[in-house]
């Protein structure tokens, strides 16, 4: 991948879809986790006006470290930027006890599903949140998924991180985001790290969750736009080829749409 190139397009479409709609910035939200730098990386490279926001809640230390770091990294370069951090956690531990305490009704059997909409639910609060101050200055809210994550196996909440009006780095894969992380200087701590979406309050890292590495998730992904089939593969392929299409199938919702029921013409 030519990364300059790559970068000065991206660059320069956020400036034109900008210049177009009559927006004069971008707000991000950032986690210490590699999409999110390189999209206020790139953002922050418009000159255009950039709010960056650190959005805690119950937050991993290392994880606000290395949000803190990219934030003082970045407004040592580029004086368009601003920051603010926003501590949501009291705001959701509101949540929790303004909701039914359905733990006991579930069961241990299903505490997964309440443990998922909670970790949902965090990251429906920054989207508030960044819409919010969207809302305040006029500014575009910047979307941080990939490719594989965004078309691939749907990893994201629907209305949370998948809640933005533009996507900068869409049509890049997993691999190409970190070469392009490496070319745009983001700090290495960044680069290092283990994927994570911090929604958990725990150590889990996105391969945890998706059981599989987003190399991994890539070669399937490849595999299908191949139009190959599981009786293509076998062992560890098979595996990965049938989860990630597993994950794709389940995850349209996310991807498609919202469905309209359309009311034929002589009814109305």
């Amino acid at each position: 991948m030519n990364n300059q190139k790559v970068a000065t397009h991206i660059i320069k479409w956020l400036k034109d879809y900008a210049d177009k709609v009559h927006i004069k910035g971008f707000v991000i939200g950032v986690s210490g986790g590699i999409d999110s730098a390189v999209t206020a990386s790139l953002c922050a490279r418009t000159g255009l006006e950039l709010i960056v926001l650190e959005l805690p809640i119950h937050q991993a230390e290392n994880q606000v470290n290395r949000a803190l770091e990219l934030i003082k990294h970045l407004k040592e370069k580029h004086p368009n930027m601003s920051s603010e951090r926003v501590d949501l956690t009291p705001v959701f531990e509101s949540f929790k006890t303004a909701i039914p305490n359905v733990a006991a009704e579930f069961g241990k059997d299903k505490q997964d599903r309440v443990s998922l909409s909670l970790a949902n639910t965090r990251a429906r609060l920054r989207m508030s949140t960044l819409y919010y101050y969207a809302g305040l200055y006029g500014y575009l809210v910047a979307g941080t998924g990939n490719k594989v994550e965004d078309f691939g196996v749907g990893f994201y909440t629907k209305y949370g991180d998948g809640g933005v009006d533009i996507s900068p780095i869409a049509d890049l894969m997993k691999s190409d985001v970190y070469e392009l992380a490496a070319y745009l200087d983001v700090p290495k701590s960044i680069l290092n790290a283990a994927p994570t979406d911090g929604l958990f309050g725990d150590n889990r890292t996105d391969e945890d969750q998706l059981g599989a590495s987003y190399d991994e998730l890539e070669w399937a992904m490849k595999q299908v736009d191949k139009q190959k089939t599981k009786a293509d593969f076998s062992g560890r392929e098979l595996e990965v080829f049938s989860l990630y299409t597993r994950l794709n199938r389940i995850n349209q919702h996310k991807m498609i749409p919202i469905p309209v029921c359309e009311i034929p013409a002589s009814y109305k």
